[in-house]
């Protein structure tokens, strides 16, 4: 039985170009999830994919404690500079904490605690995430196999084992800034991230 049902699809223009945009809901939660496609993305050739966990602080309030919204924008750029792919939006705040309890995390991380020790002291895994829709989403619109832009080897795993052909991992490396550096360093020592401590494209404070 699929762990999630389709609602419906429309076109979304975005300064990247034109995606259509499909709405899912979770059966038993009732979580929504979204896919943003460009292109011919079942044809059966591998697809560029970009999972992205839910971040309202980087994503929409432009935060630079994290990478995360530095992420969806350049994932947005390379779907669209390749004219075919995917982005699936999991809405799934804080590593799937939630955003009040990721604003106490932040709390705690201005008191000295790294990201994995915040969630810890608030009785979390380090990471709470689940891919378990992500293959329904990518089976609806007839993907098969993806090309997965990510620094994350549990992302990899985890999609792995819901069954989903990765073919390609796809570095994803960008954002990185003074209000960050910590939160990345925690990522590639505590979370096994593949990260260089440097990037020429880092944005400047």
């Amino acid at each position: 039985m699929p762990s999630v049902r389709y609602i419906a699809s429309c076109v979304l223009p975005t300064p990247y170009g034109e995606f259509n945009m499909h709405g899912f809901e979770e059966m038993e939660t009732g979580k929504e999830h979204i896919v943003l496609s460009m292109g011919d993305v079942s044809d059966g050739e591998p697809v560029l994919a970009r999972t992205h966990s839910e971040c309202l602080t980087g994503d929409a309030l432009f935060s630079m404690r994290c990478d995360c919204g530095f992420q969806l924008e350049e994932a947005l750029r390379s779907i669209a500079e390749k004219g075919r792919g995917v982005l699936l939006y999991l809405r799934q705040e804080g590593r799937g904490i939630g955003l009040l309890n990721k604003i106490r995390a932040y709390h705690l991380q201005d008191l000295g605690a790294d990201t994995v020790e915040a969630n810890e002291k608030l009785g979390f895994a380090a990471d709470l995430r689940d891919y378990s829709m992500c293959q329904d989403m990518l089976s609806h619109l007839g993907i098969n196999k993806i090309r997965l832009m990510t620094n994350n080897p549990r992302k990899v795993d985890g999609l792995r084992s819901y069954g989903i052909d990765i073919v390609e991992r796809v570095p994803h490396q960008v954002g990185r800034n003074p209000h960050n550096e910590g939160y990345l360093n925690t990522k590639a020592s505590k979370l096994g991230h593949f990260l260089v401590s440097h990037q020429d494209d880092d944005p400047q404070e």
